[in-house]
């Protein structure tokens, strides 16, 4: 029973999905910070709920629901249950979800999504299909489906992204604090030389970093730093490498905040990138158990969903199945120290 209680999670691409990160995961004690995602975020509740700040209050993703973030959207995320929530997430570049709706939507300008949470158990059981079927190395399947998922989201909770103008001086401002703080980022200036290098007061400063990206300059900064950390284990450079780059004092420290915003350690996260091949011809990986309301099996690939299990609207051939449980534990964060409260 202890193994219920345990937290894993598998962050990966397939390489026939360009553009596409994958994650799958269950999280009890888990807080990720207030941070944001170059690309979209697609989460599909299949156990438990997520809550997580958006916006100008917390959203609340249960069983059978999606937690839908756009890009560059700051956002956190946490349990909202004692037993945590179990999900599979699909998080398209903004290209990719670009293409896809000006093939198969009316829609124009940039796509996103309106509401953060939308109930949709079919598109639920689409996401954790394009899952297995990356296990499985099935790209045809996994490209298709996930064209079929995008596609629904699109038409059922899609619109046109507002265009990001800098009008005020303010927005101007923070601008140009972001712009400084990218370029020094191993070693940024304080508030203070920060303000005055800009010619204004670290509180005017304050204010409008927090009201153009929705957080102030220091978790900006932990959210870049761990953005710019990833591109780097993605080209191969080492972990300790890579945090010494992006400004962290040692390897503990990218861990910590790494595991707070991607949700696994960047070792784990660049094993699977590096090993993307490997897993395609060696699908016998390590494996945790795959756990569905509490029910545990080592030895399927199946689930049989109970009288609550949501369940698709529609169904098929492959209505009843859903991904293997892989991943490896996951270290839980500790409490968000960002403004807003303690994602997808």
């Amino acid at each position: 029973m202890a193994e219920t209680r345990e937290e894993r999670a598998r962050h990966w691409r397939y390489e026939e999905l360009p553009g596409v990160d994958l994650l799958r995961a269950r999280y009890i004690r888990k807080s990720f910070v207030r941070h944001t995602h170059e690309h979209f975020v697609i989460a599909a509740i299949a156990d438990g709920v997520e809550v997580f700040h958006h916006g100008s209050g917390d959203q609340y993703a249960g069983a059978g629901a999606l937690a839908l973030v756009n890009p560059d959207t700051p956002h956190t995320g946490r349990a909202g249950v004692p037993e945590g929530w179990q999900y599979g997430a699909v998080y398209p570049s903004p290209d990719v979800v670009a293409a896809i709706a000006a093939e198969t939507t009316t829609l124009r300008g940039t796509p996103g999504f309106v509401t953060p949470v939308l109930d949709d158990p079919y598109t639920v059981r689409l996401v954790h299909q394009v899952l297995r079927a990356t296990d499985e190395g099935n790209a045809l399947a996994a490209d298709t489906l996930l064209r079929v998922a995008v596609t629904r989201l699109l038409r059922l909770n899609g619109g046109t992204l507002p265009r990001c103008e800098v009008r005020t001086a303010g927005a101007r401002t923070a601008a140009r604090a972001r712009a400084v703080l990218e370029e020094r980022m191993a070693a940024p200036p304080t508030l203070e030389q920060l303000a005055a290098g800009l010619g204004t007061s670290p509180f005017a400063l304050l204010r409008a970093f927090r009201d153009t990206y929705g957080m102030p300059p220091h978790t900006w900064l932990t959210d870049a730093r761990v953005r710019r950390a990833r591109r780097l284990l993605d080209a191969g450079t080492t972990p300790s490498e890579a945090a010494a780059t992006v400004g962290f004092t040692d390897q503990p420290h990218l861990n910590r905040h790494f595991s707070r915003i991607v949700g696994v350690p960047p070792g784990a996260y660049q094993r699977e990138r590096k090993n993307v091949q490997d897993a395609r011809g060696d699908l016998s990986v390590a494996s945790g158990v795959w756990q569905w309301n509490g029910q545990q099996s080592t030895s399927t690939r199946t689930y049989r969903p109970t009288e609550n299990t949501p369940r698709p609207r529609a169904s098929g051939a492959e209505g009843s199945r859903t991904a293997p449980w892989y991943g490896t534990p996951s270290a839980s964060g500790s409490q968000s120290d960002s403004p807003g409260s303690p994602s997808a």
